[in-house]
C-alpha cells in the first residue's frame, strides 16, 4: 500500500546534476548550553544534519526526541544522537561539554577541572573530525580555546572561542536601552578575556556612523562617563548575575553561536569578538582572546587592528597578561 503512493521519476541526465554537499555540525554537550545552540541553529536552518554527543545517553536522547518532533513546524534537518564517530565530514563540531560553573565561580577557576576533560575529548575529535573548524563554548573559553589549539594540532584558523560575542551583544544591548534605540543601529566591543579583564572598547562606540566619545579622550574624563560606566559593570557581571538566578546562561549564547556558525557555513566574512590566537597585537603574543575578527569558510581569516586609546591598550594588555598567567599553569601533556 504505501509503495503505492508515490512513482519513481528517472532522468537520463540525472547523474549530470551536481549534488550540494549537506551542511553537517556536531554538538558536544546536551547540557542546557548545547541544547540552547541546537533549538536555535534548529529553527534558523543553520544545518541539514546535526549530531549531538553526551556522556548522558538517557538524557540525549529525550533531548534529540524533543527537537525531532517539532521538526514539522521548521525547515527539514536529520537530527540525531551520536558518538563523535558519527560526525565524520562535519563542517563544525561545537563543543559546549564541561563542568558547570557554580554561583560566585569565576571562570578562570573552571579552568583545571575542564583541562583533565578535554585532554580525552579533542584528541577524539580530531581523529573522527579532521577537517571541521572548532567552536569552543566551554568556559573559561579563552583557556579552552587554546588547550583545543595545542591539543589538536590544527591550523590556527580552524580553532575559535565563542570569546565575548556574548559581552559585545549585552554591551550592545544596555548602550540601546540607555538610549532608546534599536541594539542593531549601535556598535561596540567589548575585547580581550570573555570574564573579568574583559575591556570596553569606549573609543569605538558608535550611533550610525557617530562616535559617542572622541577617540583621543581619556575616557576617566568624559564627562558622560559617570552616567555609561555602570553599563559596563553590568555587562561584565551579567553571567553572574544570571547563573545565580537560574543556574546557568544559555539562550543568548545559543543564539549568539548560531550567528558565529552562519558566519563560517555561508563563508560572510562578518567581524564578530570570537576567541583565536593572537600573536603580534599591542605586544600580545601566543594567547587566545576576542578581537574584532573576520570569520567565514576559513574559520577566522584575520583579525582587526583596532587603534586603542592609551587607557583601552594598557587594559587589553593586563587582560592578556591574566590569561597568559593561566596558560602557564597548564600541564597540556597527555
Amino acid at each position: 500500500m504505501l509503495d503505492s503512493l508515490f512513482t519513481t521519476v528517472s532522468h537520463p541526465t540525472q547523474d549530470l546534476i551536481p549534488h550540494r554537499r549537506p551542511r553537517k555540525g556536531v554538538i558536544v554537550g546536551a547540557g542546557q548550553v548545547g541544547m540552547a545552540c541546537a533549538y536555535s541553529l534548529l529553527i534558523q536552518n543553520v544545518f541539514d544534519e546535526m549530531v549531538i554527543v553526551d556522556v548522558n545517553t538517557e538524557k540525549l536522547e529525550g533531548e534529540v526526541m524533543d527537537l525531532n518532533h517539532g521538526l514539522p513546524f521548521v525547515q527539514p534537518t536529520i537530527i540525531r544522537s551520536g558518538t563523535l564517530a558519527d560526525g565524520e565530514d562535519a563542517d563544525i563540531v561545537i563543543i559546549t561539554a564541561g563542568a558547570k560553573q557554580k554561583p560566585g565561580e569565576s571562570r578562570l577557576e573552571l579552568v583545571q577541572r575542564n583541562l583533565e576533560i578535554f585532554k580525552g575529548l579533542i584528541p577524539q575529535v580530531v581523529k573522527y573530525c579532521s577537517k571541521a573548524i572548532l567552536l569552543i563554548v566551554t568556559n573559561p573559553v579563552d583557556i579552552m580555546t587554546y588547550v583545543s589549539l595545542k591539543l589538536s594540532g590544527l591550523p590556527n584558523s580552524s580553532v575559535i572561542g565563542s570569546g565575548t560575542v556574548l559581552d559585545t551583544a549585552r554591551f550592545r544591548y544596555l548602550l540601546a536601552e540607555k538610549f532608546q534605540l534599536d541594539s542593531r543601529s549601535l556598535h561596540a566591543y567589548i575585547i580581550g578575556e570573555h570574564g573579568d579583564s574583559e575591556v570596553p572598547v569606549w573609543s569605538k562606540v558608535n550611533i550610525s556612523g557617530m562616535q559617542l566619545f572622541q577617540e583621543d579622550a581619556n575616557e576617566e574624563k568624559l564627562a558622560d562617563m559617570d552616567r555609561i560606566k555602570p553599563i559596563f559593570e553590568q555587562v561584565k557581571n551579567a553571567a553572574y548575575e544570571v547563573i545565580q538566578r537560574k543556574g546557568a546562561t544559555s539562550y543568548a549564547i545559543g543564539l549568539g553561536v548560531t550567528q558565529i556558525v552562519q558566519s563560517i557555513l555561508r563563508n560572510q566574512n562578518r567581524l564578530l569578538t570570537v576567541s583565536s590566537l593572537i600573536h603580534g597585537f599591542e605586544g600580545i603574543d601566543d594567547v587566545c582572546l576576542s578581537l574584532p575578527a573576520v570569520v567565514n569558510r576559513q574559520g577566522v581569516s584575520r583579525t582587526l587592528n583596532l587603534t586603542l586609546t592609551p587607557t583601552e591598550k594598557e587594559k587589553l594588555q593586563h587582560s592578556a597578561r591574566v590569561l597568559r598567567q593561566t596558560i602557564e599553569k597548564l600541564d597540556l601533556s597527555s
